[in-house]
C-alpha cells in the first residue's frame, strides 16, 4: 500500500501539491507515477485536494488537520485502513512528481526481506550518491550509515566533516516504508530533541534506538521544495 500524505497549507509553499505540471496536479502526477507499483492512497487534510483526487480518479481519505507530519497523517490513514498489521505501508511524499518505480520497489523488496526475518521494528528509506557541491544544500538532507546499511545520522549539514579531503556524500531521498505496526509504534515514540533541530522527524526513531534500513538507489527524480523546483518541472514537461 502507497499513502500520500498531501496538506493544503503548507507553510514555505501553499497549495503546493494543486501545482501544475504538464497538465495534473501535482499529488495526481505523484499518484500515477507509482500507480502502477501498488494500491495508492491519498491522505489529505483538505476538501479540495480529496475532489481533486476523485476527479482523476485517485482513491483518498480525509485526516484530521491538527496532524504534526504527514507520517502522522498516513498513519492515521493506515489505521482506518482494512489492512493487516504486518502489511507494508510506503510513504511517497505528494511533491515528487519524478519518483521512479524503481525506486519504490526496491524499498519494497528490503522491507519484504526484514519481514521475513522477523525483524521486531521494520523501517526503511532510499539514498543515492551525490557531490560535494550538492552536500552543501541543506534542502537536501545527508545521511550516513553502518555497516548493515543502517542510518547513523541524517542531517541537514554536509556530513561527514571531509577533513580528509576524501568523503563520499549520500543524499537522502525522502521516500519511507513501514509495517502498519511499526508505523504505529514509530507515530507513538515521544519527539526527539534532535529532530526538532534539525527539522527531521526520522531521527526520532534513530533517538529511540529503531533502525532504519537504507536501500542505495540510482535517481534523477527530485522533489518541489522551491519555486524554483517548480519552474524546473514545469520546464521538464514542456520538452
Amino acid at each position: 500500500m502507497i499513502i500520500i500524505p498531501a496538506r493544503l497549507a503548507s507553510t514555505r509553499f501553499p497549495q503546493k501539491v494543486l501545482a501544475d505540471i504538464g497538465g495534473l496536479p501535482m499529488v495526481v502526477r505523484t499518484a500515477k507515477a507509482v500507480m502502477s507499483v501498488d494500491d495508492v492512497v491519498v491522505a489529505t487534510d483538505d476538501e479540495l485536494i480529496l475532489s481533486t483526487c476523485k476527479d482523476h480518479d485517485i482513491k483518498a481519505m480525509m485526516t484530521s488537520t491538527t496532524h504534526k507530519s504527514g507520517t502522522d497523517r498516513i498513519n492515521e490513514c493506515a489505521q482506518l485502513l482494512d489492512i493487516a498489521d504486518d502489511e507494508i505501508i510506503i510513504n511517497v511524499q505528494a511533491d515528487e512528481p519524478f519518483i521512479e518505480t524503481a525506486v519504490v520497489k526496491a524499498l519494497i523488496d528490503r522491507l519484504d526481506t526484514l519481514k521475513k526475518k522477523n525483524e521486531p521494528f521494520i523501517m526503511g528509506s532510499c539514498y543515492n550518491a551525490i557531490n560535494k557541491e550538492a552536500a552543501q544544500d541543506p534542502n537536501l538532507v545527508k545521511v550516513i550509515l553502518d555497516d548493515a546499511n543502517n542510518a547513523i545520522y541524517f542531517s541537514r549539514s554536509p556530513i561527514p566533516y571531509d577533513r580528509s579531503g576524501d568523503a563520499s556524500y549520500f543524499g537522502h531521498i525522502g521516500i519511507y516504508g513501514f509495517t502498519k505496526k511499526s508505523l504505529y509504534e514509530f507515530c507513538n515514540l515521544s519527539d526527539a530533541p534532535i529532530e526538532d533541530i534539525e527539522k527531521l522527524e526520522q531521527l526520532r526513531a534513530i533517538y529511540h534506538q529503531k533502525k532504519i534500513s537504507m536501500v542505495k538507489v540510482s535517481s534523477t527524480g527530485f522533489g518541489i521544495d522551491t519555486e524554483e523546483d517548480l519552474k524546473k518541472a514545469k520546464e521538464i514537461f514542456l520538452k
